[in-house]
């Protein structure tokens, strides 16, 4: 039996990382604030271990003893009343994890990264091939360029790490997070009354978590593995929810313009109110990117297959009706 930690196990991702693990018979510890809290959204016999990312000494002991620990949780929202968030969860408590994963003396490490620290022409599909060597524009995109360096420089001291760098994620998770999975709640309960432009790639969280799994057990130390299915508008989302959900709408897109004008004001006038803006501007400028990552390299090194859009989101939805959020 694999002694093992799982960061984020109660997130989109470390979810189904953490199930998956208990599933096959290893033993699963997953870092948690509260594990009273936390009890309802671990998966079946994963043990919960009170800590937090950002408190290295809690991190130290809860790494102690693991073979192999996935590193999944962060803080993927576009907007933050203290910026400083980023830097505490994203940069910091990475380190914390990697520090305290080479003192314990892991045999494995997988870092959740990020397409974001990536170079990439808009609307070019790209790979693993070129990372920015400049800062990103948003706070959440330069924390994560931040927290994957920190990463690569551990690989140099002797960690044996495998980097995952998935899109835009969705799918059944055990609570209902900001991103991809509130927007496609939102399509399917018609409160979103304009679209912005643009789009951004999707992939599954089922298969995220099977794309760890096979690059712990296949890849070859310092291997980056980028995993997304599909680029889409949000137009083509709105449309695959409605073929779903019979009363939901395919919204108007706001004009470029309007969406900016809006993002601008609402970034100004979230710091006096102290609440999220309507339009992040991250969100907006991670839009208008157009990134089109291609997962060739996980395809061909780890046999890894994303299902289809289509079927990942029909499966999504039939998750938050269960759950009472659609």
């Amino acid at each position: 039996m694999t002694e093992i930690l799982v960061t984020g196990a109660t997130g989109t991702v470390g979810h189904p990382i953490a199930r998956r693990l208990a599933e096959a018979g290893d033993h699963v510890r997953a870092l948690v604030r509260s594990p009273e809290r936390a009890a309802a959204s671990l998966p079946d016999g994963v043990e919960a271990v009170a800590g937090d990312v950002t408190d290295a000494a809690s991190v130290r002991d809860a790494v102690a003893g693991a073979s192999v620990v996935y590193h999944a949780a962060g803080m993927p929202e576009q907007w933050r009343l203290d910026r400083a968030d980023f830097t505490r969860v994203n940069v910091d408590g990475t380190r914390n994890v990697v520090e305290a994963a080479l003192a314990a003396g892991v045999e494995r490490f997988a870092y959740t990264s990020t397409i974001d620290v990536f170079a990439w022409t808009p609307g070019e599909p790209f790979d693993e091939s070129v990372i920015d060597p400049e800062p990103r524009p948003t706070h959440y995109e330069r924390s994560k360029q931040d927290a994957d360096r920190i990463v690569v420089d551990a690989t140099q001291r002797g960690l044996d790490a495998v980097f995952l760098h998935p899109s835009g994620v969705y799918g059944p998770a055990p609570v209902l997070a900001a991103g991809a999975n509130q927007l496609l709640a939102d399509l399917a309960t018609r409160k979103v009354p304009m679209l912005l432009p643009g789009g951004f790639p999707v992939v599954y969280n089922e298969d995220v978590a099977e794309g760890h799994l096979r690059a712990v057990a296949e890849a070859p130390a310092g291997a980056r593995f980028i995993l997304s299915d599909a680029y889409l508008t949000l137009v083509e989302l709105a449309e695959a929810v409605k073929r779903r959900v019979a009363d939901a709408k395919v919204p108007p897109v706001m004009p470029i313009a309007v969406a900016r004008a809006v993002s601008n004001a609402g970034e100004r006038i979230a710091r006096v109110i102290k609440r999220p803006p309507l339009i992040p501007r991250g969100a907006l400028h991670f839009l208008e990117s157009h990134a089109v990552p291609v997962a060739e390299h996980a395809r061909a090194e780890l046999k890894w297959e994303p299902r289809s859009a289509e079927d990942g989101i029909a499966s999504t939805l039939e998750h938050f009706r269960d759950q009472g959020w659609v």
